[in-house]
């Protein structure tokens, strides 16, 4: 039986141990990872799945991108698909950081859980310049919500609602807020509210969005305390509170790694897959 072989191409300096074990996990036979892949190096790799089996093997031999730059890992991806021609090709997926299905399983299980729709409502990315920020906000986009994305720095968060919008065709605002007042500022009159900052850093205390009327849901990336959304739990998963609801991240941890391991296998269902944002997107609201 052919083996079923992905190759691992990592922007950092090793191959992610966590990547490597979800894509086990989701039926590799075999995981060769490569560490510091970039567009100038990866086309030798790419050469040596596509030019090595043929016809129906084709199919068992898949790459994965990742690395802890999204940026990075989307030139890379770039790179590798460009590398491809007629039959020579085999199937593919970006999840530089997790931030593609984290960040689809959070705007999923969001969704669901106001009913399917969230068309003309309003949602709010904290801290949102970073990949699993960004991402969400597109996904939320494409839903048809108003979307706004917060950071420290307004040039770099209007360079990353520009950066958004230029991938997706996304319009969203970008808002400068350094400290909690005015985050608390950018979440009022919100619908949805999603806390996407690193880790060990609150971006907004219980008080200042139990009170917000408007809010309906809030939902934090941050499995580690402090979380970045004070007064619920990492394990919340469309918990009421406050009359609201709330997702924390080992709510929505359990659908990122479901969803992880399904794409690990559909990467071997045919040799010409390619899974980025907007086709994990669409496999995570089917299966939320």
């Amino acid at each position: 039986m052919t083996k079923k072989l992905l190759f691992q191409f990592d922007t950092d300096p090793a191959p992610s141990v966590f990547d490597t074990v979800v894509g086990y996990d989701g039926g590799a036979d075999h995981i060769t990872g490569y560490g510091h892949v970039t567009p100038e190096n990866v086309g030798a790799y790419v050469d040596g799945t596509i030019y090595t089996r043929g016809g129906s093997e084709k199919k068992s031999t898949a790459i994965f991108v990742g690395g802890g730059d999204m940026a990075a890992g989307e030139a890379v991806f770039d790179a590798v698909q460009k590398r491809f021609f007629g039959p020579f090709r085999v199937s593919t997926m970006l999840d530089s950081n997790g931030s593609n299905t984290t960040a689809a399983a959070g705007v999923a299980l969001a969704v669901k859980a106001l009913g399917g729709d969230v068309k003309g409502k309003k949602a709010v990315i904290l801290a949102g310049t970073g990949p699993v920020g960004m991402r969400s906000a597109a996904m939320l986009g494409k839903e048809g919500a108003t979307v706004a994305i917060t950071g420290r720095d307004l040039g770099k968060t209007q360079k990353a609602a520009d950066a958004i919008e230029k991938r997706f065709g996304v319009k969203v605002e970008a808002i400068e807020a350094k400290n909690e007042a005015a985050r608390k500022a950018a979440v009022a009159g919100a619908n949805l509210v999603f806390s996407a900052g690193a880790i060990g850093f609150e971006l907004l205390s219980e008080e200042n969005w139990s009170s917000e009327a408007s809010i309906e849901i809030v939902v934090d990336y941050n499995a580690q305390p402090p979380l970045g959304i004070g007064g619920i739990d990492a394990m919340d998963k469309a918990k009421e509170r406050h009359g609201k609801l709330a997702l924390g991240a080992l709510g929505l941890g359990g659908l990122k790694l479901k969803l992880h391991r399904t794409l690990i296998g559909k990467l071997f269902e045919a040799a010409d897959q390619s899974f980025d944002a907007d086709e994990i997107y669409a496999l995570a609201k089917d299966m939320a």
